[in-house]
């Protein structure tokens, strides 16, 4: 079938994880061993991946013989959407490296900031199919309105009320790194400053993570800027279908030869 190659956030990780763990057509997994990569190996052993393996460097990969659809993927550093041109110039740098060594590319990412603005001209060299999660016929803006299922209800939401917070399943677990250097080192005192008028965190819950558990990572961000707490259905739809489309070019290209 062929191999299919994913980078994506770290605040995604369960999301690829719960995918990858739970497509019967996925044969063996290739991960890119750092500690970026840590929390989504564990989340694929504990869920009783395919045959999982780990590189340090691309030149160890090596694609398996079986017939089944192969997975080869990197999880990039947190926090690049604080400076687009960083992400830009990181995504790019993995795509390149990646690509030759695959049949097609899932990126989880979205516009994030414009950093993947014109997406087809800037993967345009890419050399291998390229697929992005899109909300109708563009891509999502980033990883709040792919999970809570697109712009309009994204809109919807801020109209509702404009001072609020999207946490995500991963939001809700590395939140607490915004305050490291490397992530913006936002100190206590400048960030409640920055949210001195927002009202609410509004939890995007999903199958990955149940609402009482997102609750309960985020119950010391909430008592630090005395936000409430309200909670709201996700979904996996738009990631689902990125996947899908990948894994039809991939069958498409087997059927071609």
């Amino acid at each position: 079938m062929g191999v299919l190659g994913v980078l994506t956030c770290e605040v995604l990780e369960l999301e690829f994880a719960h995918l990858l763990a739970t497509d019967p057509e996925v044969d063996r997994i290739t991960v890119f061993n750092d500690e970026r990569s840590a929390r989504l190996v564990g989340a694929l052993e504990m869920q009783g991946s395919p045959d999982l393996r780990r590189v340090s460097r691309i030149e160890e990969f090596a694609p398996g013989s079986g017939r089944g659809m192969e997975v080869l993927i990197r999880v990039l550093e947190l926090g690049l959407h604080i400076w687009p041109k960083k992400l830009r110039a990181a995504l790019l740098e993995a795509v390149h490296e990646i690509s030759p060594h695959v049949d097609a590319l899932l990126l989880g990412y979205g516009l994030c900031g414009n950093a993947l603005e014109k997406p087809e001209e800037l993967l345009s060299d890419v050399g291998v199919p390229v697929f992005i999660p899109t909300d109708g016929a563009h891509p999502v803006d980033d990883c709040v309105g792919l999970l809570i299922g697109g712009r309009q209800r994204y809109y919807a939401e801020l109209c509702n009320v404009a001072g609020t917070f999207f946490i995500t399943p991963g939001w809700s677990y590395h939140w607490r790194r915004m305050f490291e250097r490397e992530f913006g080192g936002v100190s206590l005192e400048m960030a409640r400053r920055m949210f001195k008028h927002y009202e609410r965190t509004l939890l995007i819950s999903s199958p990955i993570m149940p609402q009482d558990e997102m609750t309960s990572n985020v119950e010391e961000f909430n008592d630090m800027f005395g936000f409430r707490v309200e909670g709201c259905d996700g979904t996996l739809s738009i990631l689902m279908g990125a996947w899908a489309a990948a894994k039809e070019s991939l069958n498409s290209q087997t059927n071609n030869t």
